[in-house]
């Protein structure tokens, strides 16, 4: 059957054909919109759990459904390469897709980069969901069909990134989602830098020490007088190194913990958990990172991965901003406390075209290491509606330009539109060259919630609509797109992974 599933007219991608049993399965790619196809005998009692339109085929029974959660969930019980896994302590990468239109690229820069990494394919924040319009089941089922159109039996995780509160994980947990990176970022307290002495003794006494299962005098004994050597890294305590960084991170160590433990406790099934302090105002220091390491360990969490906040700028969509000198000490040492405390990964979050540091993060990380992308593909996305309609894109350059300034609030980002290219002042030849410039292409990257839940004047098809449909007409150019631009983020990893 194999062979008459890819001559039925339907459009069927060879490499997401499946034979199973005397079933065959594959996808087909209207340009409406993708849709399973099934060729099975008569009487194949799975049929009953497919939703679709069925009509016979010289005997056997042809159906051709949408691309569902009913039809996602029955692949996934069929064809076990299709549900998501643990990704472990292997050398990964997490690829956002903002569009659920972005994993067979991903799929295939994976393959061109030799089958080193782990991918993480469904990856998005409970904030991205909501400016995408996305629930976590969506973000899971778009990945798996992405894997399904291109064959990819290798095995994928699933990143619950950014979860803040106990429903969080729930709401993830529900949609299959094996990996839950907690954020205890509203927890920490950043004043704690600029304390008197004074304040810092009477804010460490007033810290939830019922919930942190501890007293001042026990954690004052534990790490006071005590030089802790990491593989070549000391974390050294006095009293305002300890006191600063129990006042700045005990609250958000204990939100990890009740966080865990809610996890714990809902999950019923194997899990990954990641912790992330990366979204805060000040570099984590080396000590302030064995502190969060040992108490989370001590109040039994367990974790794969841990996003310290780095020296430098990691703003959206551009390189690094710093000295790379400065970043490969302050790397390295978190690094080697992380093999010493763990092992663990360091976890590099905002890490889209930051190619300046990734030799260093993949040298010092010796295969510890997760890279985490998400708004590049997004960028991809509009670099392809770029080549094949400039005057689209010229359109939702204009809109970015006007939501900027509202829609930059939530990122850390330092592009100016008066520093940005005006949209008349732009030839149609020259326009996809604003993604390559520094300004335009935060204002583009940012944006992207307003340009996907914009409501279009009347009778005006939406922004996000119009961006989906060029995208879904033009999945090759995408997926090309994508291939080449991550083959340059994973080259540094894939040559050193564990």
């Amino acid at each position: 059957m194999s062979d008459n599933i890819t001559s039925l007219g339907l459009d069927v991608a060879a490499s997401s054909v499946v034979a199973s049993g005397e079933a065959t399965w594959g996808l087909a790619r209207p340009t409406d919109g993708s849709r399973l196809v099934v060729l099975a005998p008569r009487d194949a009692g799975f049929l009953a759990r497919l939703e679709g339109q069925a009509s016979e085929h010289e005997g056997a029974t042809l159906l051709v459904g949408p691309t569902s959660p009913r039809n996602a969930a029955a692949l996934r019980e069929r064809f076990p390469w299709l549900a998501p896994t643990l990704v472990g302590r292997a050398t990964s990468v997490g690829l956002g897709d903002r569009l659920g239109l972005a994993t067979p690229g991903h799929v295939r820069a994976m393959r061109s980069s030799g089958g080193a990494l782990r991918p993480v394919f469904a990856q998005q924040s409970i904030r991205e969901m909501e400016r995408t319009g996305h629930t976590p089941q969506q973000v899971m089922d778009d990945a798996m069909w992405g894997v399904f159109a291109e064959g990819w039996r290798n095995g994928f995780g699933a990143d619950a990134d950014h979860l803040k509160e106990p429903g969080d994980i729930d709401r993830t947990l529900a949609a299959g989602f094996t990996m839950f990176t907690i954020d205890p970022g509203a927890h920490v307290d950043g004043s704690a830098e600029t304390m008197s002495p004074a304040e810092l003794e009477h804010a460490v006494e007033s810290l939830p020490w019922t919930e942190l299962e501890d007293t001042a005098g026990a954690l004052r004994q534990r790490y006071l007088g005590s030089a802790f050597d990491c593989d070549g890294t000391t974390a050294e305590f006095d009293e305002e190194i300890l006191a600063k960084a129990a006042v700045k991170y005990a609250r958000a160590v204990a939100h990890v913990a009740r966080m865990y433990r809610h996890l714990d406790a809902a999950s019923g099934r194997p899990f990954e958990v990641e912790v992330s302090v990366d979204e805060t105002d000040q570099p984590t220091s080396h000590a302030e990172h064995f502190y969060i390491a040992t108490e989370l360990a001590r109040l039994g969490v367990r974790w794969t991965g841990l996003a310290p906040r780095f020296a430098g700028r990691f703003e959206k969509g551009v390189d690094y901003i710093g000295d790379l000198r400065a970043f490969e000490r302050h790397f390295a040492g978190h690094a080697a406390i992380a093999r010493v405390l763990g092992p663990y990964k360091i976890s590099l979050h905002s890490g889209s075209d930051k190619f300046g540091i990734y030799p260093i993060a993949a040298e010092h990380a010796r295969g510890l290491v997760h890279l985490k992308t998400a708004g590049t593909s997004y960028l991809e996305a509009l670099r392809t509606v770029a080549e094949v309609d400039p005057l689209f894109f010229r359109d939702l350059y204009t809109f970015a330009r006007e939501r900027y300034e509202r829609d930059r609030a939530s990122y850390h980002v330092s592009a100016r539109l008066d520093r940005a290219p005006e949209p008349s002042a732009v030839p149609d030849a020259d326009l996809i060259g604003l993604l390559d410039d520094f300004n335009a292409r935060q204002v583009l990257h940012v944006t992207f919630g307003s340009v996907l839940s914009e409501k279009g004047g009347t009778g005006a098809p939406r922004l996000g609509a119009r961006l989906l449909a060029l995208i879904a007409r033009h999945p090759e150019a995408y997926a090309a797109n994508l291939e080449r631009h991550f083959a340059r983020h994973l080259a540094p990893f894939a040559r050193t992974a564990s």
